[in-house]
């Protein structure tokens, strides 16, 4: 009998240590692919992290781990909070800088000798031995056991070409220091580079120093919404107050919330009164009151009043902990455009060690062992400026800062490439209930026919009767009046009237609610006041309710799903970024006319079902629209699924934001042209950065293997080629970050 194999598979993204390049990731990422058991590996150079995709009956971390080890790096399996992989990325930076400023003070005498006091002291060679030795054995070791581990399996990265070029240099240094007689008796020259060696080494560490701190501040985003849960909270068990640390509390417990107390879980207040600040999910500066039956939602700042919360939600099934959780995954994800920048950085280091070869060989094949200096110097130059860090840094920098930027702002972006395909849409199909208007019937008119003396006793008559019914449009009355504090009474009697209405007693006297057919079906008296009003509130895409006792009509009620605030200029925002705005809708022809020319909308569909929805994201499809959908129920979840962009409301259901690849906090049309704006933005940034990344290497290399010489006499001195590869990539996370200052409307 075949033993049953676990096929499930599990995605964890763990840290990784000792990255330095574009190359190192894609070494990782084909290392893990090929392991048994292994689905999919992607790295996040800029993040330092890499997403697997494993089964865990075929394949351990452990196992992950320990290949990984054998080319060079670290993965860190173990459970780590966020303090401790914050922690650990702040030491190394720490032994980062140390180095950096170690062989910065090591190399100015060093460089000082070689390239003003060259020849003048008998001991100088010497004396820039033992100053360059402790660079090239403690500030630069990892880049020469780097580059054995590598070589070990046929492979090589920044490492390799670090290693080399400054190795080699070294080596030819010592070796004319200890025996310059060798090339002296053949009528040549021996150089030395320490100069070269120590310089290339410190600048190299300089610019990876700078480029970790800027990829810091790229992943800021993170470490704000991680900094908004408190450590500890004070709870109530068995009558007890105390103060425990956050992750010991579980849902039920009585969370006590003072002023000024962050929310620590999601919950639904039961005791107390207060505003609390929600700007980190909705975005929107001013307090919401919280009242018994509210819910909060962890990270929030509780304003002035006390509140007690029973715990709904914790630990890593928050609010919170869900937008970290989406952030983290999308700006780890890759973009389509970097599957071409992996596919070239995994050949371009080796194609760089082939041009770095062939530079000496082409130097003394035209200029004979006169020039053995110069090939050398070339050789250096050609395998110090080729780094491909800038190629590597280019994409996931910018979709990192891009990513924190929306979640800001409140857009959760799923992953990177819905931020990339945004830019490209021209037709936006939204749905209107929710997404146009709130979602949420309300009574907006009440027009009564004369000044009643008994109005207030009236209205509790009305809100009584409405009370006893469970049509959606009577529940928005029982809401209106329940807010206002009317007190309900019971009638003596009770008919719902299908279709038209319903009816009742109090007392002696009848009462009548519902459609212009139910009063003249009953020969209820209509003035002419309120018929008109009725049909004007009709052509507004509102629910007109008639009440009346048994003789005449008293009042007539409006009812009507409002349209949000901000939903015209959302629309305006979309037309003025040259996208077509599409409104569908499984309401009546006339509703969507009169909700459609409120919000400037021309392209209207009614009465569609989810699958007409859906059908209709096609259509647009095939006429070579690239489509967003944006929506917020569980209809909207099918045509979200096939649009090319779908967008959901974070107020909506689950269904739709686990289909969505953004997700708006904030139920505003604003932020889908926002999320249009941001990702073109970020898109328009990726391109930057890879231009020049590209343009930098195809006019460096040339220029560093000596194209210029024979023309200008001009020949790149490494140091410079060091500093010029240490500029580029801290110049690209630059440019990442100028997205932090992009303004979204």
């Amino acid at each position: 009998m075949e033993a049953i194999i676990d096929t499930k598979v599990e995605k964890k993204t763990f840290p990784v240590e000792g990255m330095t390049c574009a190359s190192c990731a894609s070494s990782i990422e084909s290392m893990l692919r090929a392991k048994e058991g292994v689905q999919e590996a992607n790295v996040n150079f800029a993040g330092k992290t890499v997403q697997v995709a494993f089964s865990p009956a075929v394949v351990k971390p452990e196992q992950l781990k320990a290949t990984v080890q054998e080319i060079g790096f670290d993965l860190l399996i173990e459970q780590q909070t966020n303090e401790d992989v914050e922690q650990r990325q702040e030491d190394a930076l720490t032994r980062l800088k140390q180095k950096t400023v170690v062989a910065g003070i090591l190399a100015l005498p060093v460089f000082i000798l070689g390239m003003f006091f060259h020849g003048y002291f008998g001991w100088g060679n010497w004396a820039m031995l033992v100053l360059t030795t402790p660079i090239v054995v403690w500030a630069g070791r990892h880049f020469y056991t780097g580059a054995y581990k590598q070589a070990k399996h046929l492979r090589a990265n920044m490492d390799t070409l670090v290693a080399l070029s400054t190795g080699i240099a070294f080596a030819f240094s010592v070796f004319n220091t200890v025996y310059p007689s060798f090339f002296s008796s053949r009528g040549l020259v021996p150089h030395v580079y320490y100069e070269a060696v120590a310089v290339i080494i410190a600048f190299i560490l300089l610019g990876k120093y700078l480029e970790e701190r800027a990829k810091g501040r790229s992943a800021s985003a993170i470490k704000k919404l991680m900094g908004l849960q408190p450590k500890t909270v004070r709870i109530r068990r068995n009558e007890v107050e105390q103060e425990v640390p956050v992750e010991e509390v579980h849902a039920g417990d009585l969370v006590l919330l003072l002023p000024g107390d962050r929310v620590p879980v999601d919950g639904e207040v039961v005791a107390g009164s207060s505003y609390v600040e929600e700007s980190m999910l909705s975005g929107e500066p001013l307090p919401v009151q919280k009242q018994k039956g509210d819910s909060v939602f962890a990270g929030t700042i509780n304003q002035k009043g006390s509140l007690q919360l029973v715990a709904r939600k914790t630990g890593s099934e928050t609010m919170l902990a869900y937008i970290i959780r989406m952030v983290q995954d999308a700006q780890g994800s890759k973009a389509p455009v970097q599957k071409l920048v992996d596919k070239i950085a995994g050949i371009f280091v080796p194609v760089v060690l082939a041009l770095a070869l062939l530079t000496p060989i082409v130097w003394l094949l035209l200029g004979g062992q006169a020039y053995l200096s110069e090939a050398l110097v070339s050789m250096i130059s050609v395998l110090v400026i080729a780094c491909p860090c800038a190629l590597g840094l280019a994409t996931p920098t910018a979709i990192m800062v891009g990513v924190g930027r929306g979640a800001e702002n409140g857009i959760l972006i799923k992953d990177a490439e819905s931020l990339e395909r945004a830019q490209h849409v021209n037709a936006v199909v939204l749905d209107k209930t929710g997404t146009i208007t709130m979602g949420k019937p309300a009574v907006t008119d009440v027009i009564w026919a004369e000044e009643a003396a008994k109005r207030t006793q009236l209205e509790q008559v009305f809100y009584s009767m409405e009370a006893q019914s469970e049509h959606p449009v009577a529940q928005a009355v029982y809401m209106h009046y329940k807010e206002l504090g009317l007190q309900t009474q019971e009638p003596t009697w009770f008919n719902s009237l299908t279709g038209l209405g319903i009816e009742a007693r109090f007392g002696e006297t009848s009462y009548l609610a519902g459609n212009e057919k139910l009063m003249r079906q009953e020969g209820v008296g209509l003035s002419d006041k309120l018929v008109l009003a009725a049909r004007a509130l009709q052509q507004e895409a509102k629910t007109a309710i008639f009440f009346s006792d048994s003789q005449k009509a008293l009042a007539v009620f409006a009812v009507s799903d409002p349209i949000k605030a901000t939903a015209a200029a959302g629309i305006r925002a979309l037309k003025d970024a040259g996208v077509a705005v599409y409104m569908l809708t499984g309401d009546n022809r006339q509703t969507a006319e009169a909700v459609a020319k409120q919000v400037d909308i021309d392209h209207i569909q009614a009465e569609m079902l989810p699958t007409g929805k859906a059908d209709f994201v096609k259509q647009l499809q095939q006429q070579g629209k690239t489509v967003a959908m944006v929506g917020d129920g569980i209809n909207d979840a099918q045509a979200l699924a096939l649009a090319n962009v779908s967008v959901a409301m974070g107020q909506g259901t689950d269904i739709a934001m686990d289909v969505a690849g953004i997700t708006l906090m904030r139920s505003d049309l604003n932020q889908v042209a926002a999320a249009i704006q941001l990702s073109r933005a970020t898109v328009r940034t990726i391109r930057q950065n890879l231009f020049w990344a590209f343009f930098y290497n195809v006019i460096c290399i040339p220029v560093a293997a000596g194209l210029l010489f024979p023309f200008t006499g001009f020949l790149l001195n490494p140091m410079l080629a060091g500093a010029a590869m240490a500029l580029s990539s801290v110049s690209v996370v630059g440019n990442s970050l100028r997205l932090k200052s992009v303004k979204l409307k």
